[in-house]
This record gives C-alpha cells, structure tokens and sequence, in this order.
C-alpha cells in the first residue's frame, strides 16, 4: 500500500515536470491538446525560444518524464507480479495510483496553477480571457468521466491482462 502510494507521488511529479517542460520550455501548441477549445484557438504558436536552449531543456524534462511514467507502470507490474499479486491487487494499485493522479490534477493543476495562481496565463497570456472569472478549472465533467470510469475500466483491463501472466 505505501509502495503504491509512492509509485503514485512519482507518477504525479512525472506529470508536472511533462506539463512545466510543455508550457514553460517547449511552448509548442500541439502540446495544448488538452486545453479547451477556446483557449487553443488563441494560443500563439510561439517559433523563437524563451532563451537559448530552452526548448532542448523543455524536450529533456519532456523525455525524463515519459521514462518515469513508464518506470511507474513497469515497477508496479513487476511488484505485483513478485508479489504473487491477484487481479484485484493489480486492479487496487492501479486504480490507486489513477485515483490520485486524477485528485491532484484535478486540485493542483486545474484549481491552483490554473484558477487561483493563473501560472497558464504567465506563460501564455493570450488565453486570459478564456480563464477569467473561473471558480475552478474548465474541464470538470472530463475529469470526472476519467475518475470515475475511464481509468477504473483501465485498471480493471490492466489488472486482467496482468493476471494472465
């Protein structure tokens, strides 16, 4: 249980440093898909960089991030799988580290960086408009659709296919 937790706080650090490198670094708008329509629409594709180098920095963070992601996914698989873990054992991890995922996107990045702090509008200032006046962030309905049924549905999919070996 405390192994899961951790492998959770690293999955959630591995998702802020992807989001920092995006937004602060690459600043590349293909990487704002998940934004919400309106505000894509006014981002900037911005060609010249911050300062030298800064997009090679972005790219690296970038890249550590996709590793840790993974290390994640492949730490807790091969727990399990020393563990003698059942289906729900995997399915518990799974849903766990997803869970509080979610629960930190959802109040950190969605409530405070982008609502309370507006750290978005620092770096890209164009989508002000679009964030002012917001009591919480824009996406709330996606959110929960992924908390409550998308990622339970991959971790019961995940656990399965990791019980079959």
């Amino acid at each position: 249980m405390l192994f899961t937790i951790f492998l959770a706080i690293v999955f959630c650090a591995a998702i802020t440093i992807m989001l920092l490198s995006a937004v602060v670094f690459i600043k590349d708008k293909r990487l704002f898909s998940s934004a919400p329509k309106e505000a894509l629409e006014l981002v900037i594709d911005r060609k010249q960089e911050e300062f030298y180098g800064a997009r090679r920095i972005g790219w690296t963070l970038m890249i550590m991030s996709v590793i840790m992601i993974l290390g994640v996914g492949a730490v807790s698989i091969w727990d399990g799988f020393r563990s003698d873990y059942t289906f729900w054992q995997f399915f518990f991890r799974f849903v766990m580290i997803f869970t509080i995922y979610k629960v930190y996107d959802m109040i950190f990045f969605d409530y405070f960086l982008l609502c309370k702090f507006q750290f978005f509008q620092t770096f890209t200032p164009e989508v002000t408009p679009v964030y002012t006046n917001r009591k919480y962030g824009y996406n709330i309905k996606s959110q929960l659709l992924k908390l409550l049924v998308i990622f339970p549905a991959a971790s019961a999919l995940a656990a399965w296919v990791c019980t079959l070996f």
